[in-house]
C-alpha cells in the first residue's frame, strides 16, 4: 500500500512531466510522437512517458510507472495503462551511470540535430554561460533509435556530461528535476542557433584560452569539482592547445548543409 505522501509525490511528478512535455511541443523541440522523459519515483521506480503519443497532448494518467529494469509496475494512478517509451533502455542506462540524476529528457531540437547531420561539433568553448553551466556538449556515435545501441553510445559520455547530442537523433539532458533537464535542453538548442548564426555571418570565434580557464574554475567551484578538473570532453575548444575542427568540408559548405537541414525540419512543422 502506498502512503498519502507517496501518492501526493507521484501526482506532483506526473503533473511536472505533462507540463515539461507540453513545453517541448510548444517550442518545437519535438514533433509528432518524438521525445520522451522520465523521473525517479523513490529508490526503485520511475515515471516514464508512454510510447506513441504526442508530448503536447499527454494527460497525467498516460504516464507509466516502471521498475529500474523498465518493467511496468502497478500504481494507484493506473488508468490508461500505456506502454513505456521505446527508448526506455537509454533512460535506464543514465540512471545506472548517474545515481545523482533525478530526471532524463530526450528531445529532437532541430538546429542541434542538424549540426550532427552536417558533421559539426558543439563541444567548443564559445559561450561563457554554456562553459560554466554545461561544460562541453559532445556528440555521440550514431545508434539506431529504440535499440540497445542507444544506451551503449551514451554510456561513457553521460558519466561526465549533463547534455549530449545524439548523432542524427536529438539530445539527452539530465538534471535533479525534469525542469532542470529541460532548462539544459533549451541552453543546448540556444547555443546551436547562435553558432549557426555566427557561421552564417563569418567564422565562429572561440573564447580565449585564459578566459576558458577562468570559466572552468567558476564551474569547478560551482559544482565542487576537483582542482585538476579541465572540463569533460574538452577536445575541440582550443584552450588546451588542440586544434578545433569542423570536419573535412569548408565552413561555407557546412553552413549550407545546416541551413538546408533546418529549413527542411521547419517546413515539416509548418506543413
Amino acid at each position: 500500500m502506498t502512503t498519502y505522501a507517496e501518492r501526493q509525490q507521484e501526482a506532483a511528478l506526473r503533473e511536472e512531466i505533462v507540463r515539461v512535455c507540453r513545453l517541448l511541443w510548444e517550442k518545437d523541440l519535438v514533433a509528432a510522437t518524438d521525445g520522451n522523459a522520465s523521473v525517479r519515483l523513490g529508490k526503485d521506480r520511475l515515471l516514464v512517458t508512454p510510447s506513441g503519443l504526442s508530448k503536447g497532448f499527454l494527460s497525467t494518467s498516460d504516464v507509466v510507472v516502471t521498475d529500474m529494469e523498465g518493467k511496468p509496475v502497478r500504481s494507484f494512478y493506473d488508468g490508461a495503462k500505456r506502454m513505456a517509451t521505446s527508448e526506455i533502455a537509454l533512460h535506464l542506462e543514465v540512471y545506472r551511470q548517474r545515481p545523482d540524476v533525478g530526471a532524463v529528457l530526450h528531445a529532437h531540437p532541430p538546429v542541434a540535430t542538424a549540426f550532427t547531420i552536417a558533421g559539426i561539433s558543439l563541444a567548443q568553448c564559445v559561450l561563457p554561460e554554456v562553459v560554466v553551466n554545461l561544460g562541453s556538449i559532445p556528440t555521440t556515435a550514431y545508434a539506431t533509435p529504440s535499440t540497445a545501441a542507444g544506451a551503449e553510445v551514451i554510456r561513457d559520455l553521460i558519466r561526465d556530461h549533463d547534455a549530449l547530442i545524439l548523432d542524427r537523433h536529438g539530445t539527452v539532458t539530465v538534471g535533479s528535476t525534469l525542469f532542470d533537464a529541460y532548462m539544459k535542453l533549451e541552453k543546448v538548442e540556444h547555443l546551436a542557433r547562435i553558432t549557426l548564426a555566427a557561421r552564417q555571418l563569418g567564422r565562429v570565434g572561440l573564447l580565449p584560452q585564459e578566459e576558458v580557464r577562468k570559466l572552468v574554475e567558476m564551474r569547478r567551484q560551482k559544482l565542487g569539482l576537483p582542482p585538476d578538473y579541465e572540463g569533460p570532453g574538452c577536445v575541440l575548444c582550443g584552450a588546451c592547445g588542440r586544434e578545433a575542427s569542423g570536419g573535412d568540408v569548408s565552413d561555407e559548405e557546412l553552413v549550407r548543409q545546416v541551413a538546408a537541414t533546418v529549413a527542411r525540419e521547419l517546413s515539416k512543422q509548418l506543413f
